[in-house]
């Protein structure tokens, strides 16, 4: 099963900043065709500790296996920044690829986008 890790991060953002914003996300991405989408945590809580630590701003989208889901996934992404009125760092991580958007264009935005969907889209066989 293929999934994406998004992180959000904004400059000198609280947790609870940064838990809102995945959380509006987390809405939209869950009206998808994805599996699943839910909170990344930090792993094994502290010994004493009750629940599960959270890290603020972070998503964890189970894309199944749908071709599009991904591309689906990243417009849907594309949307939602081009809304914020901050413009959040946004970090995808999927098959130990990572790409950073911090401080980019619209253009720069969709054009980075494209092109981690085209490294994780399968290739087509030419006949």
């Amino acid at each position: 099963m293929n999934s994406l890790q998004i992180f959000l991060c904004e400059e000198g953002a609280e947790a609870e900043r940064l838990e809102g914003l995945a959380g509006v996300l987390r809405q939209d991405l869950l009206q998808l065709e994805v599996d699943e989408v839910t909170v990344v945590s930090r792993g094994d809580p502290p010994a004493g500790a009750r629940g599960v630590v959270v890290e603020a701003g972070a998503l964890l989208v189970s894309l199944g296996t749908s071709v599009t889901a991904l591309r689906d996934v990243l417009s849907l992404v594309t949307d939602w920044w081009r809304r914020s009125q901050s413009h959040p760092t946004i970090r995808l991580e999927m098959d130990g690829d990572v790409l950073v958007i911090s401080d980019a264009s619209l253009a720069q935005l969709d054009r980075s986008f494209e092109l981690f969907v085209n490294r994780h889209s399968p290739h087509e066989a030419t006949s």
